[in-house]
């Protein structure tokens, strides 16, 4: 096999695509949007530059460059110049607090850092106080008119590259052929889900093998995806950045999640990959939208939906679909579905939900309205490995082993992940990696079955089982995930570790509880007064009473708390990619859960 690194695939598409676009960056100009757009060719070309550069100013094969940058064609410009010199790319969360961004950068000893901005790079050397980043600083943006004595920008060091290569034309070459596939590429920072982020190191063969599967899953050079995930993230980095280089597929960039709705239907992208709280927000979108119009609308809708559900409920059994249902599809198809679909630009071929479960519920209700949702798994130490067959998708699942991807399950329960696209450890973390990485396999921390047919599905979190003090187990998640249907409820954490009973912390969607029956007078109101709305609380608790049906007895929440903010990034109690933090939200909302259990014994979270 041809020696191969993260450089050979832009290569191999610009050999073969050339001056097609590759990039679609949005520029405003003049009060209007328009792309700017780059060919495969530029692409290429900026790179080599880049790397070229990187080396002029004094960085050598794997040293550490560090990314303060938003996902943008920039950014992939830089991140592919860092991993095509021979350096490792070390990407930051700019979600996160700027103290917490500085840290890592000071952790993985970061030589250089490339910033979206000046005033990314001065928030930055703030943050980092009487720990001075001594680092040279390379910014994106060449329209600052600030002094450029501190920092060079990305034009200049392309500047740079380019006369190094014109005294020497064999400077790239030598640059490129020092890298070896099992070098590292990239340090991932993982979610922070469960306590502080580790720092993962993954290899050019580890990202390139994992790139592979694009033509198994239906990824080609005549298709276009867009892209809005945090730049840090292994989910945007392997399926928005490297799996669109190996297919040849055009990339376009949104401005901002404001922006997203829009630009999905004017790009009409073929391919998308978005974390379940997206999907989960467009559904409770739907159905808001649906009850405001009521009457013979809201009627058609959910018949729609009940016919789509049918033939799905066929499909699964592996049933051809009843004559009268696949007729009614038809009317449906042109009544509901179109629409719904034309909110993702109604070309769409592959949408994949990752990085947290999604919701078997939720999962019908996208394929039963015609719409190719499939649910798979990945995660930062073991990179992309299973997803839902195109043919039969089965809702629930995280679907099965993709091509070139190894998984088994444990005696105790829990997935392993081995192959060639698992990580090499963690950054000066021997400990930690110990525990992770056993002989090969990652311990995902997940417990996981397998059926009959090869799909796996994920019940929970190993860290995260509950076990009330009458030694029964609850997987939260599990129980979390029928929430996902309700409109209303924004977020929900169950409660119930070494206690007597199950109890819940929930956040609303505030802007379906304004249109409940009778919240007239609290339209326009901040959240905490609506959240703390008697009418919201018997909602809520009629949904739970709902839902507790389905729940052994031992599950059911018995009570619950209706907190006055919602989770977020900026509050500590979401990860950058929407996963809760369950250790920092118990101990945030402390007296909340201790009233939960007033009259039983001592709550010790």
């Amino acid at each position: 096999m041809p020696r191969r690194t993260v450089y050979t695939l832009l290569k191999n598409a610009a050999d073969e695509l050339g001056n097609r676009a590759a990039l679609f960056q949005p520029e405003s100009k003049g009060g209007s949007r328009t792309y700017t757009t780059y060919s495969w060719n530029q692409f290429k070309e900026i790179v080599e530059e880049g790397a070229c550069g990187l080396r002029t100013i004094g960085l050598k094969r794997g040293d550490i460059v560090a990314l303060a940058a938003d996902t943008s064609a920039g950014f992939y410009f830089a991140d592919f110049s860092i991993m095509t010199a021979g350096c490792v790319a070390a990407a930051v969360y700019l979600s996160y607090p700027a103290e917490d961004q500085a840290r890592t950068i000071l952790d993985c000893d970061a030589k250089a850092v490339v910033a979206d901005s000046v005033a990314t790079m001065n928030k930055l050397i703030a943050a980092a106080g009487d720990q001075p980043l001594n680092v040279q600083w390379i910014v994106l943006d060449d329209s600052s008119t600030e002094p450029k004595a501190d920092y060079l920008t990305f034009s200049k060091l392309r500047e740079l590259g380019r006369e190094a290569m014109e005294q020497d034309p064999q400077f790239f070459s030598c640059v490129e052929a020092e890298s070896d596939p099992e070098d590292y590429a990239i340090i991932y920072l993982t979610s922070g889900a469960t306590g502080q982020p580790k720092m993962a190191l993954v290899t050019h063969r580890a990202c390139v093998d994992n790139t592979d599967i694009g033509p198994q899953i239906g990824l080609d050079s005549t298709q276009r995806t867009l892209v809005f995930l945090p730049a840090a993230h292994i989910t945007q980095r392997l399926a928005g950045q490297l799996l669109p280089v190996r297919c040849g597929m055009s990339v376009y960039f949104t401005d901002s999640l404001m922006r997203l709705p829009q630009d999905l239907r004017t790009v009409k992208p073929h391919f998308f990959v978005a974390p379940p709280r997206l999907w989960e927000r467009i559904y409770t979108s739907i159905c808001t939208e649906v009850k405001k119009k009521g009457g013979i609308a809201e009627k058609i809708f959910y018949w729609a939906l009940g016919v789509g559900l049918s033939a799905l409920d066929s499909q699964l059994a592996g049933k051809s679909v009843p004559a009268h249902i696949a007729l009614a599809q038809k009317v449906a198809q042109r009544l509901v579905y179109q629409k719904v679909q034309e909110r993702f630009g109604g070309e769409m071929r592959l949408a994949a939900s990752g990085s947290a479960p999604l919701g078997r519920d939720l999962a019908r209700f996208y394929l039963a309205i015609g719409f190719p949702l499939r649910e798979g798994f990945g995660l930062t130490e073991g990179g992309i490995t299973a997803l839902n067959p195109k043919d039969r998708p089965k809702p629930g699942t995280i679907g099965k082993l993709l091509p070139g991807t190894l998984m088994k399950i444990a005696d105790d329960g829990e997935l392993l992940v081995g192959g060639s696209t698992v990580f090499s450890g963690y950054y000066k973390d021997p400990e930690n990696t110990a525990k992770v990485l056993v002989d090969g396999w990652v311990h995902t921390g997940d417990i996981a079955s397998i059926d009959e047919d090869g799909y796996y599905s994920i019940t929970g979190r190993k860290k995260d089982v509950i076990v009330n003090s009458n030694g029964k187990k609850v997987f939260p998640a599990r129980v979390e995930g029928f929430f996902k249907m309700e409109p209303l409820i924004n977020q929900v954490l169950l409660v119930g570790d070494k206690l007597p009973y199950i109890t819940a912390l929930f956040t609303i969607n505030q802007q379906v509880a304004e249109t409940l029956e009778g919240m007239d007078q609290y339209k326009g109101k901040d959240y905490a007064t609506i959240a703390t709305a008697p009418l919201v609380h018997s909602e809520v608790q009629r949904a739970v009473n709902r839902l507790n049906k389905s729940l052994a007895a031992f599950e059911q929440i018995r009570r619950f708390s209706i907190l006055d903010q919602d989770f977020s990034v900026e509050g500590g109690e979401l990860t950058a990619t929407m996963k809760l933090r369950r250790g920092p939200i118990l101990e945030k909302y402390r007296t909340q859960v201790e009233k939960l259990y007033e009259g039983k014994e001592e709550v010790r979270l």
